[in-house]
């Protein structure tokens, strides 16, 4: 009797940030013949700005993603300024710094303990009623509590800037809609020497999971790509600066402004996913296939920004060298991130023209133009362009999100584990720690 080819399904993909599926097919003979990552819905955004004035952009776009909206909203405001040549008070670049700051911090706490650590400390193979924040929360409850204080720490200073934690509204062309009051100042003040306490001490768990499960980091998944990230003179950067791009040996390869991009993002559309995949364009696809997000812009950067991050940066570094191709790496990434996020509302905090209230210029004119507006959202690059008639409607937009730039390396990766696991059985022979929740 003939084996026939068989096809593994799950649907949905859980502990994701959106919705998909995943495919595996494998041979008669138990080979790995493809992988999918299907992104099973449309979202439509681009058409549903397109004839909205552009000054209504910042509000709809935050819609796009429920758990990174504040670089949605920054994004889509700094394109509509470079569409205007609109220069905002300096006052208002610094607020909405310590806006993407504090989702970046919130967003990257949320993301280790809630989606990654559950997994880790439970044991991949692990009981799955386990694997999940709560039971973090009754079997550790020291690290439990940590893990809600630091993330209620991101929420409410994103609350506090932004107007509200989700869906933020006070980004607007030519600057920001409110001040931040010295009262607001003086609150996260008294709170931030905690947080940034806590994300150290995060640092210190983040290593410790890495040590303990060293052989799987370090042996599965271990995937080349290309690497995209933001830097401004070689120092991560999130909100203001030039795009990278590092090729699979760790040469920089392209460094441009965003405004450039085109000549650098290709973009392929697979038949299996309604998510386009974005690449380096000079090598082509699949070559060129690139990831973004923390992993990608430790990769592509010379150092950190601020100085606690910077020691964990190095240590990171000197543990498994430049580039990282290890996926599980990014979580190690990430929280070193998570400093430089905290350092950074610090030092803003500390700056008295936080507290301005010059932050909207008085008069802003809606022209004819097009521009590019680019941050680092949590889980990677984030590009909105936008063309304006003469009166500011909005006639056409492009918008590239964390997805696009990273779903091809997901594929790549997932097939790479596939090989290991189904043909390889390369996890029978991992050293694995034993569970700190049972």
């Amino acid at each position: 009797m003939t084996q026939k080819e068989k096809t593994i399904k799950i649907a949905p993909v859980t502990r994701l940030e959106g919705h998909g599926e995943l495919t595996v097919r494998l041979t008669s003979t138990g080979q790995v013949k493809d992988v999918q990552f299907n992104v099973s819905s449309t979202r439509f955004f681009e058409k549903f700005i397109e004839g909205r004035f552009a000054e209504e952009a910042p509000r709809i776009a935050p819609r796009i993603c429920g758990i990174c909206p504040e670089p949605h909203h920054l994004a889509a405001t700094k394109a509509v300024e470079a569409a205007w040549n609109i220069t905002p008070p300096p006052a208002a670049v610094k607020l909405r710094r310590l806006l993407i700051n504090a989702k970046q911090f919130s967003s990257h706490a949320l993301h280790f303990f809630a989606l990654a650590a559950p997994d880790f400390l439970a044991g991949p193979m692990g009981d799955p009623a386990l694997r999940n924040v709560v039971s973090i929360i009754k079997a550790l409850p020291d690290i439990g509590k940590m893990a809600l204080e630091v993330m209620q720490f991101g929420q409410d200073l994103a609350a506090a800037v932004g107007g509200k934690a989700i869906h933020p509204v006070t980004s607007t062309p030519g600057g920001m809609l409110n001040p931040f009051s010295e009262e607001k100042r003086d609150l996260f003040l008294k709170r931030v020497e905690k947080a940034k306490s806590q994300a150290l001490e995060t640092v210190t768990l983040a290593k410790k999971v890495v040590q303990d499960y060293w052989d799987p980091i370090t042996k599965l998944a271990v995937t080349p790509t290309y690497y995209l990230g933001m830097h401004s003179k070689g120092a991560l950067e999130i909100f203001d600066g030039n795009l990278r791009v590092m090729d699979p040996t760790g040469k920089i390869v392209a460094d441009f402004d965003p405004r450039e991009y085109l000549t650098y993002y290709g973009e392929y559309v697979p038949n299996h996913s309604y998510a386009t995949h974005i690449y380096f364009r000079p090598v082509g696809y699949p070559d060129g296939i690139w990831r973004a997000n923390s992993l990608a812009r430790i990769n592509i950067a010379d150092k950190m920004a601020t100085p606690l991050a910077q020691e964990a940066f190095k240590e990171m570094r000197d543990a498994l060298g430049k580039p990282i191709h290890a996926t599980f790496a990014y979580h190690w990434a990430r929280v070193i991130e998570l400093v430089q996020a905290v350092e950074e509302i610090e030092g803003l905090l500390k700056d008295p023209q936080i507290v301005s209230t010059d932050v909207k210029l008085s008069n802003v004119e809606p022209k004819a133009g097009d521009g590019v507006g680019c941050v680092e959202a949590p889980r990677g690059t984030l590009i909105h362009h936008y063309w304006t008639d003469e009166i500011g409607i909005i006639t056409k937009a492009n918008m590239v999100v964390a997805t696009n730039n990273n779903i091809a390396g997901i594929e790549k990766s997932l097939l790479d584990v596939a090989r290991q696991i189904f043909e390889d059985k390369a996890h029978e022979n991992l050293k694995l720690p034993d569970p700190m929740i049972k």
